[in-house]
């Protein structure tokens, strides 16, 4: 039986240990339950200046049976900090004052959402100045969060601010258990923002695509998607022809079995989903391989295939995918922490990832994708447990598990709750972002 240490010192021994040896001891994190509220608690809503955009959050939370407090306490489960109106430096101590008590009594598993604007929206060099500092505080306060909270800001673009309410909702949310330190960038939506009738099925009525669905983190993508209302086309190679069926069949979906590297992948996907769903609204570009060698002795069939995998399939489906998406979809790819900070014996890997995010903020601004009104976003997973991982030697398992503000690898469902988020039709304001699914892993940005 595999030893678990997050297990192991939350009782007996383990605990005494951990506590005489100062080691972490992670929280059990809290994570999302379709039949439970928002948030276990109060929001705790203020900002600086008039704060008109902390005046929205605190209306729809009221309306979705939210309290709202207006002080730090025991009882507010999360903050929402609006800092849409800073100048200068200075005017950061009202980030200052406002986190640093709430810090002391958050809830376990508590959410510190702090409200900006963009850099490059500045009007001055101060402002500018101030707006990137925010990053880095969050950042900082995210690796101060206690009990399994996390910290993360949400840059709202001028006149996108009837867009926020989805980020938010994922964030306050248990959805966004493994997400920490991230900043996400809400702008003009691309198409209207449809607020699902419930919110408890954000995805009925969609039809979604996800290669690489039979096991992992795929199924685990596919679960959320149709839990949350979409009809799943799941996608594998034939070798994986049995899993693939368990999967599509428990989830009331489909199953293609293809090789994305094919050159008619696509044109069999769009063909597929059109015969027997009338379309697709999602696309989830999830299959991916690793073939690790440090790059001295990596050989070229290694390289190749990765490459293949992971990046070039993605480039050539789209080809008939883009064209074929219902207007108003979404494409969501999966990329890596590996992508960002790289990994040793892996730079075949780094490299396809690195691509992927790329392509994400590239192809979100393409202008065939913007007339559609299809948004385009990434994920980047960090240390995940998964069959792959459980196969890792202990001692590096133990600690890539330990090696992040949240001390615990992440879970599939934290990876394919992101996923569903980027597809809502009420994320629309939501596009080219890469987001870390990682506790805020201690390597890369």
């Amino acid at each position: 039986m595999a030893f678990d240490y997050g297990k192991f010192v939350q009782g007996g021994i383990g605990k005494q240990l951990a506590t005489a040896l100062g080691l972490p001891r992670p929280t059990r994190l809290r994570r999302h339950d379709p039949k439970g509220s928002l948030v276990p608690g109060a929001v705790y809503v203020t900002g600086h200046g008039d704060a008109k955009v902390a005046h929205r959050v605190s209306a729809w939370l009221a309306a979705a049976g939210v309290p709202i407090a207006t002080s730090p306490s025991t009882s507010v489960a999360a903050l929402v900090l609006d800092m849409t109106e800073i100048e200068t430096p200075a005017d950061l101590e009202t980030l200052r004052a406002a986190v640093a008590p709430t810090l002391k009594t958050i809830q376990p598993t508590g959410r510190v959402i702090v409200l900006g604007r963009p850099v490059e929206e500045a009007t001055s060099v101060a402002q500018g100045a101030a707006r990137r500092a925010i990053e880095g505080i969050v950042r900082s306060i995210g690796k101060e969060m206690r009990a399994g909270g996390t910290a993360n800001t949400v840059l709202v673009a001028d006149g996108a601010e009837d867009a926020v309410e989805a980020p938010l909702r994922f964030l306050l949310s248990g959805r966004s258990a493994y997400v920490d330190a991230q900043v996400f960038h809400v702008a003009t939506p691309v198409a209207p923002v449809e607020d699902p009738s419930d919110w408890a099925k954000p995805l009925e009525g969609k039809v979604a695509v996800v290669t690489g669905a039979a096991r992992g983190i795929g199924a685990a993508i596919a679960d959320v998607l149709a839990r949350d209302g979409a009809t799943v086309v799941c996608v594998d190679i034939p070798a994986a022809g049995g899993p693939l069926a368990e999967v599509a069949n428990r989830l009331g979906g489909s199953a293609l079995q293809l090789d994305v590297t094919a050159d008619d992948a696509g044109a069999k996907i769009v063909e597929h989903t059109v015969s027997r769903h009338g379309g697709f609204d999602i696309v989830v570009h999830n299959a991916g391989i690793t073939r690790d060698k440090l790059l001295v002795n990596m050989d070229a069939d290694r390289w190749d295939s990765v490459l293949q995998v992971n990046l070039l399939s993605i480039l050539r489906m789209n080809e008939a995918l883009v064209p074929a998406i219902n207007d108003g979809g979404h494409i969501v790819n999966v990329a890596s922490i590996a992508g960002i900070a790289g990994n040793r014996g892996q730079t075949n890997y780094g490299a396809s990832k690195a691509g992927v995010i790329g392509m994400t903020s590239l192809l979100a601004a393409d202008p065939t994708i913007v007339a559609k009104g299809i948004t385009v976003n990434a994920v980047a997973p960090g240390f995940i447990e998964t069959e792959m991982t459980a196969k890792v030697p202990l001692a590096t398992r133990e600690i890539g598990r330990l090696m992040n503000s949240l001390s615990q690898g992440g879970l599939p469902i934290d990876v394919a709750e992101t996923i569903g988020f980027f597809s809502w039709d009420a994320s629309r304001g939501v596009t080219g972002n890469t987001v870390r699914v990682c506790g805020q892993m201690m390597m890369g940005a």
